[in-house]
């Protein structure tokens, strides 16, 4: 339902920019746009490892990573799926978090906090196997094809908004409809528009993303009591750090096991996560679903 509400907004901001846009522009548009998207699609991974500064690690180079890549050649096994690219973010903020378009070229990563945090292998299971849920369902695709109008929605308002600031929207030279300044401010809503309501779309997708990898992670590893167990020490750890290392991440807390946040956020319309207790509620339904 998402995403044909999804659909339909970016169909309708698609049919508005193309009846705006004279025909040279439309050309130039198009370009400019494929380009975008074949950018964020081919190198979502690569920018995602650079902005969060994280390495990729073999088994031997020390042991957060022999304990990463052994927990996760059982998960794969159990799985039976190829098994991804190992990462390492060396940060206190104990998370995790999958990238890439495919299996070939997925990375799974996780901090050197959670490493900490989680001494237990069953909670870290618990982790790795809700990002190896994401990988499977190929919720990063999905969630860079869902998102990547809205981005553009976003950039397009705020550049028409900087060039009203500038004088766009003063055309005193012609009063009708079809000026300059009344396209590019007719432009600036539109997108606007575009922009919230698939931000809001697409917050409502992570929320139902983010429950469903719960789900396939939990049963992967037949004990939904440690992703329980897993979510409250991340959570309650999160509270703990300083809030200028939490900032540096909360860009990426769509992509992380637990959104990097201290304490309840503003709304949870807003959210990329479900609450807490949402996710705790669902996972102790299916431990007693499964007997666990």
């Amino acid at each position: 339902m998402v995403m044909f509400l999804l659909g339909l907004v970016y169909v309708a901001a698609i049919g508005v920019a193309v009846a705006l846009a004279p025909k040279g522009l439309l050309a130039i548009l198009i370009i400019v746009i494929g380009g975008f998207f074949f950018a964020q699609w081919f190198l979502s991974d690569k920018i995602t490892l650079f902005s969060m500064n994280a390495k990729i690690v073999q088994p031997e180079d020390n042991e957060y990573a022999r304990r990463l890549h052994g927990v996760l050649d059982r998960l794969c096994a159990l799985a039976d799926m190829p098994k991804p690219r190992v990462g390492l973010v060396d940060t206190e903020a104990p998370n995790a978090f999958a990238a890439g378009r495919s299996q070939k070229n997925t990375v799974i990563c996780a901090t050197t906090g959670l490493m900490r945090k989680l001494p237990d292998d069953r909670q870290l299971e618990a982790v790795l196997a809700h990002e190896l849920s994401h990988v499977a369902h190929k919720d990063v695709v999905v969630m860079t094809i869902a998102s990547f109008l809205g981005i553009l929605s976003g950039l397009i308002t705020r550049i028409t908004f900087e060039m009203g600031l500038w004088g766009g929207f003063s055309d005193r030279g012609r009063d009708d409809d079809e000026s300059p300044a009344a396209v590019l401010f007719f432009v600036m809503i539109v997108s606007g528009l575009t922009y919230l309501l698939s931000f809001l779309l697409i917050r409502g997708l992570s929320r139902y993303r983010e429950l469903a990898a719960d789900r396939s992670g939990a049963l992967l590893t037949g004990n939904p009591s440690a992703m329980i167990a897993a979510l409250t020490e991340i959570t309650g750890d999160l509270g703990r750090i300083p809030t200028q290392d939490l900032r540096k991440q909360q860009a990426f807390n769509a992509f992380f096991f637990a959104p990097a946040i201290k304490g309840a956020s503003v709304s949870n319309l807003f959210a990329t996560h479900p609450t807490l207790q949402v996710r705790q509620e669902k996972l102790a339904q299916l431990a007693v679903e499964i007997g666990r």
